[in-house]
């Protein structure tokens, strides 16, 4: 449950075209965390607008809970925050307060893009320490909403993969997504055409390279996450869209 919510965070949103943004302020996403019919937990996604030491930002959060039985054998309560520049699309701060079955963690951190340098405040410790960053690089919520305003996927081909220097903690990462293809998911909503890809980090403490995850996103200018499905040895924990509103683009679905 813990590493599904953790990757959706980091999948939350994949891919779009390059002209026009794909999100904005009131942008709002929430998804059931389930295990076949049994619900674990639920996650949910938002952005508005900010302002941060002057600059005009989205602030995006992300939520994820467990739920009923769940809760008691696991507890999960996890949030995260980015504060991305409108303009530029680079992460200004990153936060990530978690409590993980009594793992806690509680960082903050500060991007100086001038000097590539991130402050990183671990609140639990009260320890600070200044860690250099590639250019450019970005958290694991700026990620993916950066790959939605950048990412042309229009010619991209099966196989195809992206790579992109992620900042996490006190570490810096390659992430790696692939392209798989497209499919049409039968939805709530109705039928949904999607984008499939699949996600990789570099191996660490953290992650694990290959997590055995595909992710199908909507194909159209929004780019919304639809389904995150996590192959785990005992059956597939998944992740599915259940509501949004403040789309900024039409939600494309085939009429039968």
């Amino acid at each position: 449950m813990k590493r599904l919510l953790l990757v959706f965070l980091l999948c939350s949103s994949f891919t779009v075209s390059a002209q026009e943004k794909a999100y904005g302020d009131g942008e709002w996403f929430k998804f059931r965390v389930h295990y076949g019919f049994v619900t674990a937990g639920y996650a949910t996604l938002e952005v508005n607008n900010a302002m941060l030491n002057g600059k005009e930002v989205h602030h995006i959060k992300g939520e994820g809970k467990t739920i009923g039985v769940s809760r008691w054998f696991f507890k999960v309560e996890d949030y995260y925050q980015s504060y991305v520049d409108k303009q530029k699309d680079i992460p200004y701060r990153f936060i990530r307060k978690i409590d993980e079955g009594g793992h806690t963690k509680d960082i903050q951190i500060d991007f100086n893009h001038t000097t590539n340098k991130a402050l990183v405040y671990n609140k639990k410790h009260n320890e600070k320490d200044l860690v250099s960053f590639p250019k450019d690089a970005q958290d694991m919520v700026s990620s993916f909403y950066y790959l939605r305003n950048n990412l042309d996927v229009k010619n991209i081909e099966e196989g195809e993969t992206i790579d992109m220097d992620m900042f996490f903690d006190k570490e810096n990462y390659k992430f790696r997504l692939k392209f798989l293809g497209r499919e049409t998911l039968n939805t709530s909503f109705g039928k949904v055409p999607c984008l499939i890809f699949r996600p990789y980090v570099q191996a660490g403490r953290v992650f694990k390279e290959k997590e055995s995850l595909t992710v199908w996103v909507s194909d159209d200018d929004n780019k919304i996450p639809i389904l995150i499905k996590a192959d785990l040895a005992v059956g597939s924990l998944k992740a599915t869209l259940i509501q949004f509103k403040g789309l900024k683009h039409s939600f494309k679905i085939i009429a039968d």
